[in-house]
């Protein structure tokens, strides 16, 4: 039976957090980097437990985004993986939607970067596609981040019902893939 269990980064025991690196390391395909792990960590994670195994896993951590030049504190979703041999078997969702609830909970936005290759894995959540041009902050003003611009995804709360989905979009900056 899977269970979900809600922790801190600080206060994942040293052998959880070991497996969730493990995990996210053998679900990304050795593609998920030492920056990648960092935006991970200082947050909220949404573990899924089988006889205390690690099976799938979550993580939501805050953010500022921009849209249209309004600030929104953001929870941004990092890590969102299943065990290999635990795939369609639902636990990516199960953990998302444990995240969906922190955000609508907490923040006045949801954001994350799909990375998926999975067509409407996150749509048929509620999540929506950002349409708008992307930028990350830097001290010289906002800088392009055009690449990024199909793959930033926004979960509204009830705080950004209005939000406009076509406007700019601008991320706080941070080391590795700002989005």
């Amino acid at each position: 039976m899977v269970q979900l269990q809600r922790v801190a980064s600080a206060d994942l025991p040293r052998a959880e957090l070991q497996a969730v690196r493990r995990l996210l390391d053998q679900a990304f395909e050795g593609r998920f980097t030492a920056d990648d792990w960092h935006h991970t960590l200082g947050g909220l994670h949404v573990l899924a437990l089988e006889e205390r195994e690690v099976v799938a896993h979550a993580a939501v951590v805050d953010r500022t985004l921009a849209a249209g030049g309004r600030p929104l504190q953001t929870g941004y979703v990092e890590g969102v993986a299943s065990r290999r041999d635990r795939r369609r078997q639902g636990l990516a969702t199960l953990v998302l939607r444990d995240a969906d609830r922190i955000i609508l909970e907490h923040y006045q936005l949801g954001a994350l970067s799909d990375g998926t290759a999975i067509p409407g894995f996150y749509e048929r959540l509620g999540w929506e596609r950002w349409r708008g041009p992307t930028f990350v902050a830097s001290t010289l003003g906002p800088v392009r981040t055009a690449d990024d611009d199909d793959s930033v995804m926004v979960l509204r709360t009830p705080a950004t019902g209005d939000l406009d989905l076509a406007a700019p979009l601008v991320c706080d900056w941070r080391n590795g893939g700002v989005w």
